[in-house]
């Protein structure tokens, strides 16, 4: 999962940590990506 999908060639093989054995593919989804909240509440005193 991405936040943002860039041109190949974009970036700097060298600073990507991730073996190629791990990735399979790479979709582009038309999906709408929700803003994921935090909800809390106080502590009981």
């Amino acid at each position: 999962e991405v936040e943002e999908i860039v041109p190949t060639g974009s970036l700097d093989p060298d600073t990507i940590h991730l073996p190629g054995i791990y990735v399979h593919r790479v979709i582009q989804g038309e999906h709408e990506k929700r803003i994921e909240q935090r909800t809390t509440r106080p502590r009981a005193a």
